[in-house]
């Protein structure tokens, strides 16, 4: 048998210009199949990375916006103010709070601490089976694990108010005071806690005429809201600076007496 090399050298020049085409033709196949295997590896990378990011949202929560909290709104205005008495019955400045839920929260805080108040017009955000005497405690400074239990009512311009203490108190009289009143129309709650006067019907008669004094500046669009405080106008007590027990006419119901 002849070598290889010799039969090819035999052929014809035709038949050898088609062999190398061939092998030619068999090396750009072999080139675009692994360029196309190569471009669907790719393709594929390119599909789960899509696919990936797509996730990241609820990777990272999707649900964000609505798990933030509550975030200082520096460019509303105030919507309610408390008449001052005297020019001693300085306020901090007022702070207004906003949820992503729809909640707002005006906050009117008093110079050393002795006091606040908070008007809690509620959103989305708002759960009515979660009690807010934690929070209460917790804005008294006593923290959340302290409990309150109530300590009376006081009669104001929005009607009856609970008022609250730290449970099993040695000296209620010398205790601070919380407050609550849950309004249905608009929905909202009036809230907060103080620390003034040296009596407890002191401490009662103050809330009593904060709450009093407490106007609407603005309604902001909520005619209900500017129903209450039109009917509550018509229901106000007056009362004069912060003075003796001779303010109430008991420790249980305070009934404020005097002039604006």
């Amino acid at each position: 048998m002849q070598p290889f090399e010799a039969d090819s050298a035999a052929l014809p020049a035709t038949t050898r210009l088609h062999l190398a085409l061939a092998d030619i033709a068999d090396e750009i196949v072999g080139t675009l199949a692994r360029l196309l295997a190569y471009v669907g590896t790719l393709a594929l990378f390119a599909i789960l990375g899509l696919a990936a990011l797509g996730q990241l949202p609820a990777l990272r929560g999707d649900e964000a916006p609505t798990k933030l909290g509550w975030s200082v709104a520096d460019r509303s205005h105030p919507a309610f103010a408390v008449s001052q008495i005297d020019s001693s019955d300085k306020t901090e400045p007022y702070t207004i709070l906003r949820h992503p839920e729809g909640g707002r929260r005006d906050v009117i805080r008093w110079a050393g601490d002795m006091a606040e108040l908070a008007i809690y017009r509620t959103g989305g955000e708002f759960d009515p089976t979660r009690s807010v005497i934690p929070d209460m405690a917790d804005r008294m400074g006593l923290g959340q694990l302290v409990s309150l239990e109530e300590a009376g009512t006081i009669d104001t311009k929005f009607g009856p108010i609970t008022l609250f203490r730290p449970t099993g108190t040695a000296r209620p009289a010398s205790s601070c005071l919380g407050y609550l009143k849950r309004v249905e129309q608009p929905a909202l709650l009036i809230s907060g806690w103080s620390c003034q006067g040296d009596t407890l019907p002191a401490r009662r008669a103050a809330i009593a005429c904060t709450l009093n004094r407490l106007t609407l500046l603005t309604s902001g669009n909520e005619p209900k809201l500017a129903g209450l405080f039109a009917q509550a106008e018509l229901k106000r007590r007056t009362c004069g600076p912060l003075g003796p027990a001779d303010w109430v006419n008991g420790a249980a119901n305070a009934q404020l007496r005097g002039s604006l």
